[in-house]
């Protein structure tokens, strides 16, 4: 198991202080491993083999001009849940780094937004190196409010 895996199943499940504390600790430990994730301050919902989900918060921060949730923050938000969906569900003979992002805004990000990653349970043990992942951003009412797919290159680790 990944050490991200680990460190989510063990902070979510703190019988002292409980999941949501638990939780609130993995995020604040995710967003420095990449420091850029803490801008956002994202809260991460839920994590396992190909699937990640996390809040952005709506807030003064992450608004644009129209006080709206910044398309970038959005980006960063999937970005986020997509690293830890790979880093909890990757081989551990293999390693990844991203290709590509195409998304799509689809509505205003009027609330706290939803971002949830997801991959196919099989597209990390084949033989092609090109691994999408589905990205998607969903408002408090169900709105999607950006869509898309993350490329990743996933490779042999050296040894």
């Amino acid at each position: 198991m990944s050490q991200v895996l680990s460190l989510w199943r063990s902070a979510s499940g703190l019988p002292v202080v409980g999941g949501t504390v638990g939780k609130r600790v993995f995020s604040i430990l995710f967003s420095q491993k990449a420091p850029y994730f803490a801008t956002i301050r994202p809260r991460f919902v839920e994590i396992r083999p190909d699937y990640a989900e996390l809040v952005i918060p709506k807030r003064r921060g992450v608004h644009n001009h129209l006080g709206t949730v910044h398309a970038i923050a959005l980006c960063n938000g999937l970005e986020a849940a997509m690293g830890a969906l790979a880093e909890g569900t990757i081989p551990a003979d293999k390693r990844w780094i991203p290709e590509g992002m195409d998304v799509s805004y689809t509505a205003k990000a009027t609330s706290d937004i939803t971002c949830i990653a997801e991959t196919d349970p099989g597209a990390w043990t084949g033989d092609d190196p090109h691994v999408p992942v589905r990205v998607r951003g969903v408002r408090d009412d169900g709105t999607v409010v950006i869509e898309g797919v993350i490329k990743l290159w996933v490779t042999p680790r050296k040894a």
